[in-house]
């Protein structure tokens, strides 16, 4: 089942005192429900526009876009509000956690705009998918007092306790250590897999990336695919031209 279906999707930004700028020209991308999607960029690339326009946020300036076969451009402001807050779970590099408040009432926060039973056992339901991810002995720990792999726990938690269908992960592990990286993407994996979520993940590392069962680079306002993300990112010619490797035949442009 397709959950998310972009064809010829492009997102053009307004500037003042200069032309108009197209940073998206093109993208087509389906996700299905399950999906495990990793898309690499350079910075300046488009990556940050892409995830704003796959969680809700934006819409695109010309081209299709739907969400459960309904095209979101129809969507009410409100209607768009209720169903990214229900199906899309978002996971920043830098946590966002609310500080003076403890892991469980971070966790708790997104259930305040549920219904029924999920806002009236909240506390109940947020205790539980903190201990899903091994924090069931930190509940009212405040953020200062936990480490980074363990703030990113709270997130992930945070991110997934109304069961998202979509999750959006953009550069998870940008702020750890390779090791607690890791450890946090199987952890992530795990429990995306168990709730039936999909997960699309916006990184720069290609280790990262490999993890995924389907690879894209966002390049030129596109997404193509990619095969190999280590080989890839091996061969990106812009990090050629940092080695002082890149082929002779390589534009000016792409060397400035």
């Amino acid at each position: 089942m397709t959950l998310l279906h972009l064809e010829g999707v492009t997102r053009t930004v307004r500037l003042i005192d200069a032309p108009p700028l197209t940073i998206l020209s093109g993208v087509d991308l389906d996700v299905a429900v399950g999906d495990r999607v990793s898309i690499v960029g350079r910075s300046g690339s488009g990556k940050s526009t892409l995830l704003n326009l796959l969680g809700l946020l934006d819409n695109p300036t010309t081209g299709v876009m739907l969400f459960d076969d309904r095209p979101v451009q129809s969507f009410s402001s409100s209607h768009r509000d209720r169903v990214r807050g229900r199906d899309v779970g978002f996971i920043f590099q830098q946590f966002n956690l609310l500080q003076g408040r403890t892991a469980l009432e971070n966790v708790m926060t997104p259930l305040l705009y549920a219904e029924g039973r999920a806002f009236w056992q909240r506390s109940r339901i947020a205790a539980e998918m903190l201990d899903r991810v091994g924090l069931g002995h930190r509940l009212t720990a405040l953020p200062d007092k936990l480490s980074g792999g363990e703030q990113q726990r709270v997130a992930i938690a945070r991110a997934l306790v109304r069961s998202p269908r979509l999750i959006l992960a953009d550069e998870p592990t940008g702020a750890l250590d390779l090791e607690t990286g890791a450890a946090v993407m199987t952890l992530l994996d795990e429990v995306a897999t168990d709730s039936g979520a999909a997960l699309v993940t916006i990184t720069h590392d290609p280790n990262i990336a490999a993890t995924a069962t389907r690879h894209l680079r966002l390049d030129g306002g596109g997404l193509r695919p990619v095969h190999d993300p280590v080989r890839d990112r091996a061969h990106d010619p812009a990090l050629d031209a940092v080695r002082g490797t890149a082929p002779a035949t390589m534009p000016d442009a792409m060397l400035a």
